[in-house]
């Protein structure tokens, strides 16, 4: 007979067992509100270059005979910078001179003759009309001679140079890079969706691989008009100051502040629920909450109504947590 009791006693202390378990109040993790900053900003990626600045190229096909320039000299406006095979065109020229002074010659011949009647006033009319063209001619001749010789569109530095002489150029290459070294600026892409928020004046924050670690400013300093239908973005300048350590042709990720609160509420993600709710708990009893939320990171999120700091809510809320309900906390 002992045998069979003691099996049923077995069940019944473990019923009793599971039903205590059943009765306590669900156990939870709980974490306080802080104060701290929470920083909403536009992600945006650029690229540094000088606010004033031109690509210098060729007008023209050519072979290039001669690189006058280095890269970080100074040139002034209008001067030599490179010059283009032009042996053919000089050849063109002479010719063109030459036919302009015949024709020039012929008419001189023809006028006095013209009142002798020796020559029609149609003749006369025909010889002048041949030396305009011959001479037209030459003088287009020499503008086209012009064209091969590259001068600075500014004054300013060369910034870079990607030509040597003996090169085969054509009108879409960039021979030279000329500008001013500072100011500096930063153009970036700002996706549509948070265009209508950047404005003039705003702080970015910058990143860059050559400066790990390191946190750089900018401001907004001018929004391109028309943005982009295929890339759906925005350009942006963003200005930087003359002490900034960046370099031309740098790339920078850029964070642009769209609203900065020092003090803001803050608890980590995994205390809100979906929909925007939160439990805190209040002398053993959890009160579910509606918050309205701001900015979410990976650390922490920003409540910006409906909790304050220094209160305490429930990590990750357990399955059927509801408003009132006793809790305890877990070890």
């Amino acid at each position: 007979m002992l045998r069979f009791l003691l099996p049923l006693l077995v069940l019944a202390l473990a019923g009793a067992a599971l039903a205590w378990w059943h009765a306590l109040p669900p156990a939870v993790t709980i974490a306080l509100a802080t104060q701290g900053p929470a920083v909403e900003a536009a992600y945006a990626t650029g690229s540094v270059e000088p606010v004033h600045w031109a690509k210098v190229g060729p007008v023209l096909r050519a072979r290039v005979a001669e690189v006058l320039v280095e890269e970080g000299a100074t040139v002034a406006a209008g001067q030599v910078m490179a010059r283009l095979d032009d042996q053919e065109a000089r050849a063109r020229l002479e010719e063109a001179n030459a036919r302009a002074a015949l024709a020039a010659e012929e008419l001189a011949r023809v006028r006095p003759l013209v009142a002798s009647g020796a020559v029609s006033r149609a003749e006369l009319d025909r010889r002048e009309s041949e030396a305009r063209a011959a001479r037209a001619v030459a003088e287009a001749a020499a503008r086209r001679l012009e064209d091969y010789t590259v001068r600075a569109p500014a004054a300013g530095v060369v910034l870079r140079r990607d030509v040597e002489a003996g090169e085969v150029v054509d009108t879409a290459a960039a021979l030279f890079w000329v500008g001013a070294p500072r100011p500096l600026r930063v153009t970036a892409e700002v996706d549509e969706e948070d265009i209508a928020r950047v404005a003039p004046g705003q702080r970015a924050l910058l990143r860059a691989d050559a400066f790990p670690g390191r946190v750089l400013e900018a401001r907004v300093a001018q929004i391109t008009p028309m943005g982009d239908t295929t890339r759906k973005s925005y350009r942006v300048r963003l200005a930087l100051p003359d002490d900034t350590p960046l370099l031309i042709g740098m790339t920078v990720e850029a964070n642009i502040v769209l609203r900065e609160d020092p003090e803001a509420v803050l608890v980590p993600p995994g205390a809100v629920a979906e929909g925007g709710r939160v439990f805190v708990v209040e002398k053993e009893t959890v009160r579910l909450r509606r918050i309205e939320r701001g900015v979410e990171g990976p650390r922490a999120t920003e409540v910006r109504r409906g909790l304050a700091a220094g209160e305490a809510v429930v990590l990750a809320p357990p399955r059927g947590l509801r408003d009132g309900q006793p809790v305890r906390l877990a070890p």
